[in-house]
């Protein structure tokens, strides 16, 4: 075929300049019935936090692993809107591992901020972190949510760290049952976990805080939502996925956490709470606070005296050990043609 004229762009250099921070969001939403009834709601609502509470300049990437028409419209929506940046569609679920490992090289960002679609970004939250990556060396990790079973999780370099700390600066280490009530209960109920089981997995644990050029952080981060720079994500996905692919649709984001740590990097959480976790419905104090931040949604879940029953009964170990293996059964009779 002839070729008319020169392209246009021939010899022209760009005018972008890529930001600092790309935001990366791996949605999953496959149907709309049982667990993921109401998760079209849910992930959108982690969305339309992120555009709204997210102050400064970002990129804004969505990875779709496979969702239903109706999420998929959704985001095409946004994308035509010009709130999505860069959007990606798997026409299969590929897993997490190999999604995440599509999101950091895609990323524009030499910092990504990584999220799973159940978080709602709490305003001022990409300050808070970047702060601590800013203000403490050597971060590999920073989340906005603390989980206190985690300070005994892939921490191993911050508590060697923050040890040395506390030889030279006693006052920069604080250590003890520090963290707030109410943080615990919200991380039971949007995990699952029943009282019985999480007072288990914090069994003999302290929390500690560590202070460093006026900022203080927990010591400790998580995967469900987690900023980290781009080259130690790839780095570390290289080293898991040796032919750039895992048969796993779950799984190994420990390792993942764990190698992190190998490699002396600090992991830490915002000292005030910039994330909330909100599982698979949004409640009545969720409505509200997004209500509050002028993002619309509405609870699936009403905060009646039969909810607060209801979350007792489902705290308890021996109920929740009956519905897991329920809801197991049902999955691989679904899933594996009732073999």
């Amino acid at each position: 075929m002839p070729r008319f004229g020169i392209n246009p762009s021939r010899g022209k250099t760009l005018d972008f300049e890529p930001p600092r921070v790309t935001v990366a969001v791996l949605t999953h939403v496959p149907n709309l019935t049982g667990y993921f009834q109401h998760r079209l709601d849910v992930t959108k609502l982690t969305l339309q936090s992120i555009l709204k509470n997210t102050e400064g300049a970002y990129e804004l990437l969505v990875f779709d692993n496979a969702s239903c028409p109706e999420l998929v419209a959704y985001l095409k929506e946004l994308q035509a809107e010009g709130q999505i940046d860069t959007l990606v569609f798997s026409q299969h679920n590929i897993g997490k591992l190999n999604a995440l490992w599509r999101i950091g090289q895609l990323a524009m960002g030499e910092i990504i901020a990584y999220t799973d679609d159940d978080v709602y970004h709490l305003p001022g939250w990409l300050p808070a972190h970047l702060a601590l990556f800013d203000g403490f060396p050597n971060v590999g990790a920073v989340t906005g949510f603390y989980i206190k079973q985690r300070v005994n999780m892939s921490s191993n370099a911050t508590l060697a760290w923050a040890k040395e700390l506390e030889a030279r600066q006693p006052q920069a280490v604080q250590r003890g049952q520090l963290i707030p009530r109410k943080w615990e209960e919200e991380y039971m109920d949007n995990s699952g976990r029943s009282e019985e089981r999480y007072q288990s997995e914090i069994a003999g644990l302290e929390d500690i805080v560590v202070e460093q050029n006026g900022l203080k952080a927990w010591v400790s981060a998580h995967h469900f939502q987690v900023m980290l720079p781009k080259k130690v994500l790839l780095e570390t996905l290289s080293e898991m996925l040796e032919d750039g692919w895992s048969n796993l649709m779950m799984g190994r984001m420990v390792e993942m956490d764990d190698r992190i740590d190998a490699k002396g990097y600090l992991r830490l959480t915002t000292y005030e709470q910039t994330m909330r976790l909100l599982g698979n419905a949004i409640d009545d104090e969720v409505a509200a606070l997004a209500k509050r931040d002028g993002v619309q949604t509405q609870s699936s879940v009403r905060d009646t005296h039969q909810t607060h029953q209801a979350r007792g009964i489902w705290r308890n170990a021996r109920v929740r050990a009956l519905a897991e293996r329920l809801t197991n059964w049902l999955y691989q009779k679904i899933h594996n043609g009732g073999a």
